[in-house]
């Protein structure tokens, strides 16, 4: 069989994603809480295994994640964060914190067989990756990161007042939901309506607050990209739980990740980084590879947030490159 078809640059670097991919398997593993972790496995089962984790928290993993991967080389798992995406409950809050999903990720590798794998995420995706690999450094072959997220209180701040400064239209209209009354606490007066068990309470909240964070993840306007984050299902998902992450300082050690970076610093990586990033700026970026000895961080120059810029998407590729060489 031809190897598929994809383009690229003069320097010989993949630009485009790998066509559409079906997974080869898939299943739920139940957990705690009545949490149902949805997972599915892509591209060759005997190939180099990797994870997949979806950012948010709370955004759930789509398709076209799997197209990241070349199929004739990786063993891609992809799952569903607790309450996101296709696991079940929706929006489920109860036993959900950091903690719970370092413990599903490493309850999923063992049911899959899989000795030590590659870890691959961005935003939120970073965060999860981060702090998996500080558990369980041993089954950790490499990361590759993008748009680094610390889970620190001026990173929350930042996404919840700073942007303003950047994209103050649509802070304007995430702030114009709420009554004047409740806008000196943003997350709390959001939380509120997003946790309230009436769609008609939470279902505008949720979109209010999902479209915010798709209007500032690109460089340029994307209509499609915040039509996305807008879709009912999506939305609460991403909202709700994002909500409770932050209003919970993402579940993390109070000493923060960057503290346990001697667990891992050994552990290679790919750090791709978009210059204008306004949901992760690129100063965590910064701070994280400055004391991670054994990565190597790509700021893409005209890029913000998401990983389907072109050239983020393109440095995403050539990491995944790098590792599927010997």
């Amino acid at each position: 069989m031809a190897p598929p078809a994809f383009s690229r640059d003069s320097s010989g670097s993949r630009r485009e994603l790998f066509p559409e991919i079906a997974p080869y398997g898939s299943g739920y593993l139940a957990r705690s809480a009545g949490h149902s972790m949805y997972w599915e496995q892509a591209g060759n089962p005997r190939g180099l295994p990797a994870l997949f984790l979806h950012g948010g928290p709370g955004a759930g993993a789509g398709s076209v994640h799997r197209r990241f991967f070349d199929p004739r080389l990786w063993r891609v798992v992809l799952f569903d964060q607790r309450g996101a995406g296709r696991s079940r409950p929706l929006g489920g809050l109860d036993d959900n914190t950091t903690a719970h999903l370092v413990a599903d990720i490493e309850a999923l590798r063992s049911q899959l067989g899989i000795e030590r794998w590659l870890l691959f995420g961005g935003s939120w995706g970073s965060t999860l990756a981060l702090s998996y690999a500080q558990a369980h450094p041993e089954r950790v072959t490499a990361c590759v990161l993008r748009g680094i997220f610390l889970g620190r209180d001026s990173e929350v701040d930042w996404f919840l007042q700073g942007v303003r400064a950047v994209f103050p239209d649509a802070h304007d209209q995430f702030l114009g939901y709420l009554p004047e009354a409740e806008r000196g606490d943003v997350l709390s007066a959001y939380r509120r309506r997003l946790n309230d068990p009436d769609p008609r309470v939470h279902g505008p909240a949720a979109r209010a607050w999902s479209v915010y964070e798709g209007s500032c993840s690109t460089l340029l306007p994307h209509p499609e990209t915040v039509s996305t984050f807008a879709r009912d299902r999506a939305a609460l998902g991403l909202a709700r739980i994002e909500a409770h992450y932050f209003a919970h300082h993402l579940f993390l050690p109070p000493e923060g990740l960057l503290a346990h970076m001697p667990r891992i610093r050994h552990i290679p990586a790919e750090i791709v980084q978009g210059r204008y990033d306004m949901v992760c700026p690129p100063q965590s970026a910064f701070e994280l590879a400055a004391i991670w000895t054994e990565a190597r961080l790509t700021v893409i120059p005209d890029a913000g947030h998401s990983a389907l810029e072109p050239g983020t998407r393109a440095a995403l590729l050539a990491a995944l490159d790098r590792f599927a060489t010997p």
